[in-house]
């Protein structure tokens, strides 16, 4: 029966290969610029995407000013947060403090030590007066009426926020990273959001990334300022259409009876979020749910990102390894109607995004193999990535200007200069690092050597109390 439901998702995935395998084979038996069909393919549907996000964008964009000022009801729904960690001493104090501090506290903060062997209990001990006792796992800040810490084996953060869930009764859960760090007003943005919209399931907040270290670090952290600055506005164009598949675990809310309801995260999976908002629409769709999940510019954070090739590598490796896991896990939903414009629109999409990284590294593995061979072919394909050039360029200012007017401020004026010089590099570089990740992902997918790691390694320094 499944393999009857999933027919759609499986003829696209082979269509799409198809016409992947005959863009090499076009190498050999096309003429002019068709010789570089794959690159021509890439272009266009990039292009289309990056239309189609802009004009959704605006739409959400205007959506949001509009409603900036509505009351919240009256209603205001308790929260808790889960800061799910392993081995992160070293930045799990400004996580907390951030917590703490928050204009609009949350009501319950349950810090999970997933097996962590750096310190982090001493951290909880000696800064936030979390007394653990070995017979007693869940122990509460002498300090902090509002905190709590959960000792448990390494298991995975799937595992340790489902192990969290049976501590909270609080009317929303709020997934924090332990290296994310909240703008004051973010706790209170989520509450009012669930408070004003009763049909609301999921949310995810704003990340900004940053990264530590010297030239690599602040390389890193360029390109994927912008990256991030895109991908928010593009979560914000799939809300607007009703087809939002991702909340960023980073930083995420939802409703505790849904998260019962769907049997809480999957441990099996790579990428935890990414697979539960599957699972929550194919949930509402079966069972008459009218469930919407959105992304809250009001709700705003900073994240640690990766700040080296091989951490990048790494991270985007498990990311694409993860979406692989879950495109194939959920392909019956693919072209189904049943599952409104997620299953008509979104997922099908989603299959042509398997094999976009295949494409782009073939467009410029042929165009290098033009500029070696100074084929006739080159001045054509130059033009037309000149021309790409240029459409990327004028949506990464319209991007800037319009994701600064979605979170209420002022873009700073060098940005627009970064963005200019980002929009210039990105596709010889950055994208080039993007697509290979991906490629590692598909090749740590087939050969199942990937799993969930942290960044940080562990670093058994004993952290020194404060007064």
């Amino acid at each position: 029966m499944n393999a009857i439901k999933s027919v759609r998702g499986n003829l696209l995935f082979a269509f799409v290969l198809l016409v992947w395998l005959c863009s090499l084979c076009g190498v050999w038996v096309l003429s002019g610029i068709l010789v570089w069909s794959a690159g021509l393919l890439y272009v266009l549907y990039d292009t289309w995407l990056i239309a189609y996000v802009a004009l959704r964008a605006r739409a959400a964009v205007r959506e949001h000013d509009a409603t900036r000022s509505d009351n919240v009801a009256p209603s205001v729904p308790t929260v808790a947060v889960i800061v799910a960690a392993r081995n992160e001493a070293s930045v799990l104090p400004a996580t907390l403090n951030a917590l703490l501090s928050q204009a609009d506290p949350p009501d319950d903060i349950l810090v999970v030590d997933d097996g962590s062997v750096d310190g982090s209990h001493e951290v909880l001990l000696h800064r936030f007066g979390v007394p653990f006792a070995p017979a007693r796992p869940l122990a509460r800040s002498t300090i902090h009426g509002n905190l709590r810490a959960l000792r448990k084996p390494n298991t995975g953060k799937a595992d340790s926020l489902n192990g969290a869930l049976r501590f909270i009764d609080c009317d929303i859960v709020v997934t924090l990273d332990a290296d994310t760090v909240l703008a004051s007003g973010a706790v209170g943005a989520m509450r009012s959001a669930f408070a004003r919209e009763a049909a609301l399931a999921a949310v995810c907040g704003v990340l900004t990334p940053t990264c530590k270290g010297a030239v690599m670090g602040r390389l890193f952290e360029w390109f994927q300022t912008f990256e991030y600055l895109r991908a928010f506005l593009s979560r914000a164009a799939w809300m607007r259409a009703d087809a939002l598949l991702l909340v960023s675990g980073a930083f995420a809310g939802y409703r505790r009876d849904v998260l019962q309801r769907l049997h809480g995260f999957d441990p099996r999976c790579l990428v935890e979020d990414y697979e539960l908002i599957h699972r929550l629409h194919h949930y509402a769709a079966l069972h008459g749910e009218h469930w919407t999940v959105r992304v809250l510019p009001d709700a705003r954070a900073t994240t640690d990102a990766p700040a080296s090739l091989s951490g990048f590598l790494l991270q985007r490796r498990r990311w694409f390894a993860g979406f692989l896991q879950t495109q194939y896990k959920y392909r019956q939903m693919t072209g189904n109607p049943r599952y409104g414009a997620v299953g008509r629109f979104m997922l099908p999409l989603k299959v042509i995004d398997t094999l976009q990284p295949f494409y782009g590294l073939t467009a410029f593995v042929l165009l290098v193999s033009f500029l070696i061979g100074r084929s006739a072919v080159l001045k054509p394909v130059l033009v037309v990535i000149l021309v790409k050039i240029a459409i990327d360029l004028a949506f990464q200012m319209w991007a800037v200007h319009l994701y600064h007017r979605w979170i209420g401020e002022r873009p700073p004026a060098r940005k627009w200069a970064l963005a200019m010089l980002a929009s210039f590099a990105e596709p010889f570089s950055f994208q080039l690092l993007r697509h290979s990740g991906a490629l590692l992902g598909w090749f740590a997918l087939l050969t199942r050597r990937v799993a969930w790691t942290p960044q940080r390694a562990a670093r058994l320094t004993p952290i020194p109390r404060t007064e």
